[in-house]
């Protein structure tokens, strides 16, 4: 007989466990380690290839969270097509900055929907409070025959549904959006441009892919996606049948009713100007971490009581440097920071009564919450716990002297960063005697005081 205390181990494969267990592990793989696995056993060949319920169970753990899987292409599409697109278009989430041209909204934020993604433009709001205000403007999806969608609404007042993804029931809603390109260039750099072969495709599509080196494979019907990683194909031969395509549909005398639907389409909107490409980058380190409190997209006054967005980043050699962002879509030349040390040792409170005074005497920038008035200069010592401090400057001449053509008086550069006990942090120049206090612009996700511009 067994003692009670013995272990007794059972041995078990994979195929042993019931089916939808095998799925559920399954699900934490990637494409290219399923396609390792079935190539262990003939009897998971058809499952990893083909069988619906596992690639639900991948969308299903990975996005279900965060958008309606069901909803995305009216819910006629496969989920491995799914997948592949999700799988792109996750890296768009979270914050960009426009790139190479002034704008007074150069700050834009992908989010997820609940069967599309929703880009928008986020700017400062103009009421004297810390409001921001998120207009969107970029719907990117996929119709129910499984082509990417990617529609610019300029003005701002398309109300979106399920319906808006499908070029057949789009309707009225058509003249007030515009069919884009949106090219991937990398992970941190996107292109959109204004698309004038094919209303609402994307030129990711099918009959553009083979040559879109900036794209990946996820902008594809399911067919070719699978027709291109088995087998690339010849190029020019592509090309030359879409050529002959492209002519035949236009020059049939019968001719295709949707490539005519194209043409007449066309022809409506050459009234309209054409949209300017837009070039996106990826702010990467958009929150501030326990190693870099300083880090992330911020919020304040500055001298004309206007609320103006700040991204401060920690560069390679241990530096922070804050910039408007409005400066970063101007040429390299611009980029002045607002303020910007090489030395990121914090003093921590208490501090010294020399540093106690520069920073009680001055008053702190910031509108008034609970009044009719715009804003207001309120006392330093206001509801305010001082955790650490930190030296810096207003310029690089302190340190590259002739970068600027003429020397600079170091009492006139020099500043202060004090981190708040919650989390925030004011600066302020010793030149002046006001501190302008920073908010995060969003946390977890989630833009923090976003207005409401419904009744707009």
């Amino acid at each position: 007989m067994a003692k009670p205390d013995e272990i007794h181990t059972i041995s078990l494969s994979f195929t042993d466990f019931p089916e939808d267990v095998q799925l559920c592990i399954l699900s934490f793989l990637t494409p290219s380690d399923i396609s390792n696995f079935a190539c262990t056993s003939k009897r998971f060949v058809s499952l990893c290839r083909d069988d619906p319920r596992l690639w639900f169970s991948m969308c299903n753990r990975k996005w279900a969270s965060k958008t309606q899987i069901n909803k995305w292409g009216s819910g006629k599409i496969s989920y491995k097509l799914l997948y592949n697109t999700l799988l792109e278009y996750e890296n768009l989430i979270g914050f960009w900055r426009r790139s190479g041209a002034e704008s007074d909204s150069p700050l834009i934020f992908f989010e997820w929907g609940p069967f599309h993604i929703a880009g928008s433009r986020v700017k400062p709001s103009r009421t004297g409070t810390y409001e921001v205000i998120k207009l969107p403007f970029l719907w990117m999806g996929i119709t129910s025959k499984g082509e990417i969608v990617n529609y610019l609404d300029p003005v701002g007042k398309v109300e979106l549904s399920e319906n808006v993804m499908n070029l057949d029931d789009l309707g009225v809603v058509e003249s007030e959006l515009v069919p884009v390109n949106v090219n991937f260039v990398g992970r941190t750099h996107v292109v959109v441009e204004e698309n004038g072969t094919a209303f609402g495709y994307s030129c990711n599509s099918p009959q553009n892919r083979g040559f879109m080196k900036v794209s990946s494979s996820g902008n594809m019907k399911e067919e070719e996606y699978e027709d291109l990683c088995v087998s690339p194909g010849s190029l020019p031969d592509r090309l030359m049948t879409d050529i002959y395509q492209y002519f035949a549909n236009k020059t049939s005398p019968g001719g295709n009713g949707s490539a005519r639907r194209q043409r007449r389409r066309e022809r409506e909107r050459q009234g309209r100007r054409k949209w300017e490409p837009e070039d996106y980058v990826k702010i990467v380190n958009c929150s501030p971490t326990p190693a870099r409190p300083l880090q992330g997209l911020w919020k304040g006054f500055c001298d004309e009581t206007t609320l103006e967005f700040f991204l401060v980043s920690y560069d390679d050699i241990g530096g922070i440097a804050c910039r408007r962002l409005v400066e970063l879509c101007k040429p390299f030349s611009a980029y002045a920071p607002v303020f910007w040390t090489s030395n990121t040792t914090f003093i921590e409170s208490p501090l010294s009564s020399e540093e106690e005074n520069i920073y009680e005497s001055r008053m702190h920038i910031q509108p008034l919450a609970e009044a009719d008035d715009l804003c207001e200069i309120l006392p330093s010592a206001d509801k305010r716990v001082i955790l650490c401090m930190l030296c810096m400057n207003s310029s690089y001449d302190l340190v590259i002297p002739d970068l600027a053509g003429s020397t600079v008086n170091p009492r006139q550069a020099e500043g202060r960063i004090w981190q708040y006990e919650n989390g925030t942090f004011g600066f302020g120049f010793l030149r002046d005697n006001h501190v302008i206090d920073l908010r995060c612009i969003a946390q977890n996700g989630r833009i923090l005081e976003a207005a409401d511009i419904s009744g707009e």
